[in-house]
């Protein structure tokens, strides 16, 4: 049967009525990406309404990045509602080197921006957020996301969080409130670039720590508590950014007994948790010693700009709130209120859901074909870790993708040893669409099974 929107329900124009309903029905699941949808006289005469009418509807749906238009073939939900990038290497045609979510047209963006936007202009007004605001969050705000994070953080309360901007300032906030130049800090052997620069830029030094295929094992963990006297321990054990290493029950129980033993702080980032929100952060065993950042950059999107860090103590919260106001001042208020209206309305549960199909979509996707190649993933994470063939130099390989227009990123971006894998991170997330990913795959793959081009000597 095809569809045929419900628009009384809409204000606004007829032909916008239309759109919202189109863009309604994408979110729900009534229309699937890639359905055909109804030719224009087709609608026009199902709706009783002209056929400009409808014309200009479908007009404006495939402007906000809805729709397709396939000549000869008719028109199809789009998969995407994500425009071309317009910030890669000049040679990168299809980037694999950002970290970030991709957009599915079921996450309905545009539209959610759009409608969070007005209902908070119809409470309060825009004014009301222009102006500066309270350091690390309204009580509200922190209230909310209190009983938002209470699923995966039972113990949490509201007075233990700090609304930031961004988990990268959290991260150099909780250094910063902590340390002392010269002092170290443990993280893992492979790592979140952004911890090497906050370190480095606060003269931090950072000793990485082995680890296996659940991330950081706790026997070197213990040695190098033992060895270096650390002031904290960064970790990343969700999705691990880059390896995609996951821990299990036991060795998260096991790693916060060493942290525990040892008498440190933990900063666990937990920049992929709604992902996996099945797994319980380390926070839940050790609680009165974990910082932990909670992002929506990885699972909504980085630009909102609004994380959320859950401190020990009281007197923890006191001091990283004067930080943030020393820093950074405070959290942009009105992302910070868009975000909190999302999360009261359950649309921030219904992004993420859409994100995080879409990323195991991708994660399949890249399963099939790279088959044959050896690489870590996890079924939701927004990246796999690829062990490159020998007849390759790192080096090399990267440079000859980028010739090809494609861009991934070296395992020295993220490496505290001196000894870098012979690996890349693929991210997945920033391809347009699942057919520009699966080009990029294939070369991918290709590129795997040929030797490096013989270069003559001129």
């Amino acid at each position: 049967m095809e569809w045929v929107p419900a628009i009384s329900e809409w204000p606004g124009p007829l032909y916008m009525r239309i759109v919202d309903a189109m863009a309604a029905d994408i979110a729900h699941g009534r229309l699937a990406r890639g359905q055909q949808l109804p030719t224009h006289r087709a609608l026009a005469k199902a709706l009783n309404v002209d056929l400009t009418t409808v014309t200009r509807a479908y007009s404006e749906a495939r402007r906000r990045g809805l729709l397709d238009a396939r000549v000869g073939s008719g028109t199809f939900v789009s998969e995407t509602t994500i425009r071309a990038a317009t910030d890669m290497p000049h040679q990168a045609k299809i980037d694999l080197s950002m970290n970030v979510p991709p957009h599915p047209v079921e996450a309905n963006l545009d539209v959610r921006i759009a409608q969070g936007l007005s209902a908070i202009q119809d409470q309060a007004s825009f004014t009301a957020f222009l102006n500066y605001q309270r350091p690390g969050g309204s009580d509200e705000d922190r209230h909310v996301a209190a009983e938002w994070l209470r699923p995966r953080l039972p113990k949490i309360s509201a007075d233990k969080i700090i609304v930031y901007p961004g988990s990268q300032a959290a991260l150099f906030n909780s250094l910063l409130s902590m340390t002392s130049p010269g002092d170290v800090i443990l993280t893992e052997a492979l790592t979140f670039p952004g911890i090497r620069a906050a370190a480095a830029k606060l003269g931090v030094q950072l000793i990485g720590v082995a680890m296996d295929d659940e991330g950081v094992r706790p026997d070197a963990l213990k040695r190098a508590c033992d060895d270096y006297n650390p002031k904290a321990v960064y970790l990343v054990p969700t999705l691990h950014n880059p390896t995609t290493a996951t821990m299990g029950p036991s060795r998260r129980k096991a790693v916060a007994e060493v942290i525990r033993a040892g008498d440190i702080m933990l900063i666990e980032d937990d920049a992929y948790g709604f992902l996996e929100p099945t797994v319980s952060p380390i926070a839940n065993l050790i609680p009165e010693r974990t910082y932990l950042p909670v992002s929506l950059s990885k699972c909504i999107a980085p630009a909102l700009r609004v994380s959320y860090l859950i401190v020990p103590d009281a007197a923890s919260e006191q001091i990283m709130r004067a930080s943030l106001q020393a820093t950074m001042q405070m959290p942009p208020p009105l992302m910070v209120a868009l975000v909190t209206h999302w999360i009261k309305t359950g649309v921030a549960d219904q992004i993420i859901t859409a994100i995080r199909n879409e990323a195991a979509g991708r994660q399949q996707l890249a399963s099939r074909i790279l088959n044959g190649a050896s690489f870590a993933a996890g079924p939701t994470a927004h990246h796999l870790w690829l062990s490159l063939p020998r007849q390759w130099s790192r080096a090399d390989f990267i440079s000859q993708v980028l010739r090809d227009g494609l861009a991934v990123v070296g395992a020295e971006a993220f490496s505290v040893t001196e000894n870098s894998p012979h690996a890349v991170r693929v991210s997945l997330g920033a391809a347009r669409n699942r057919a520009e990913l699966s080009q990029a795959l294939h070369l991918l793959a290709e590129t795997l099974r040929s030797p490096p081009a013989i270069r003559q000597i001129v």
